[in-house]
């Protein structure tokens, strides 16, 4: 920090700041303007941050039926994938590497093969197989594509953006997006096979 310059002052002005009430400045970890390379971040990936252009990004924005929503899919996901038996595991917020990021998918999907080809990791090194995002009101149609399109640059063989407000499921296997509407069923189209749900149910 460069000090100030020493300005002369009266007794009157000294007094005066005195009397004044000191306002108090919180600095919080993500105002910095060092740059924090991908393999630091790695290192000690702080709770509920993502590392974005080398900054720190916090996931903010929760709305009630964004939670829900991420819930109800995490939910769904884990009992199909038990039932059908197709094993591996169901996953939120989990950190992974994608070709130029370090994100937290809000759900995420793995086969058991999968995970015994990248063994026990800090970080998965790669997007997840099966990934879902669902919009909050922080963000921006923009943005998310772009992180879809990361996703599936890096990895992902199926996205799923849910929009709570729309009541609307967007879906993309590599082959280009499908939207289904409310009164629609929704499934997965390359991995963990055979899953349906109703959107109506699934964003209520």
């Amino acid at each position: 920090m460069v000090a100030s310059p020493v300005l002369s002052k009266t007794p009157e002005d000294l007094h005066s700041a005195e009397t004044q009430p000191v306002e108090e400045f919180h600095e919080t970890p993500l105002q910095t303007s060092e740059v924090l390379s991908l393999e630091e971040f790695m290192l000690h990936p702080p709770e509920r941050m993502e590392w974005v252009d080398g900054k720190l990004v916090e996931k903010t924005g929760m709305t009630l039926k964004h939670g829900i929503a991420q819930a109800k899919l995490a939910y769904y996901w884990r009992n199909y994938m038990n039932s059908s038996g197709q094993g591996g595991e169901v996953c939120t917020e989990t950190l992974c590497r994608t070709g130029k990021q370090a994100r937290r998918p809000d759900v995420a999907y793995f086969t058991t093969e999968v995970l015994e080809q990248v063994g026990e990791v800090t970080v998965f090194p790669q997007s997840f197989p099966l990934i879902a995002e669902v919009a909050s009101p922080d963000d921006s149609a923009e943005d998310l594509f772009a992180k879809a399109r990361e996703y599936l640059e890096s990895g992902c063989q199926e996205i799923w953006l849910l929009f709570p407000e729309a009541r609307l499921v967007l879906i993309n296997a590599q082959q280009g997006w499908r939207l289904f509407n409310a009164d629609e069923v929704v499934s997965t189209q390359a991995v963990l096979a055979g899953f349906t749900v109703a959107v109506n149910e699934l964003l209520t």
